[in-house]
């Protein structure tokens, strides 16, 4: 109880979103669950995610700047993994945001990869560091 469900993301293009998201979510272990005309999904455990290309779209890309979703976070294994996610990201449509303060845009503390997708999109690829301990 209390988990997330599903996360259900809009998008103006289906055919690139599945190819940058689908390169990502298949990095992070994510498998696909279903596909139709407008829309596919994959599945992590009990959560799934969904892309879908709706024909009530009011504006055709996203502003993680505006009240709403900034972005998602996920789990992406230490270090060397984000590293070579980032590294390969660009291949499939993604850009590396906050490039001049990379991999700690987040604070010292925070090992982590910001990428945004062609429609505006934001994902935070979060490294397995375990803190140092006295």
């Amino acid at each position: 109880m209390g988990g997330l469900h599903h996360v259900e993301v809009w998008v103006p293009r289906l055919g690139p979103a599945e190819r940058s998201w689908g390169w990502l979510l298949g990095e992070l272990g994510w498998t696909p669950e279903q596909s139709w005309a407008a829309g596919r999904s994959w599945r992590l455990g009990a959560t799934y995610l969904v892309l879908e290309e709706s024909p009530a779209l009011s504006s055709r890309r996203h502003d993680r700047l505006a009240p709403g979703l900034n972005h998602l976070a996920f789990h992406a294994g230490p270090p060397p993994v984000v590293d070579r996610l980032v590294a390969e990201a660009p291949t499939y449509g993604w850009s590396l945001l906050f490039a001049d303060r990379h991999p700690y845009a987040g604070g010292p503390g925070n090992y982590a990869g910001y990428l945004t997708d062609e429609s505006g999109f934001e994902v935070e690829l979060c490294a397995s560091v375990l803190a140092a301990r006295d």
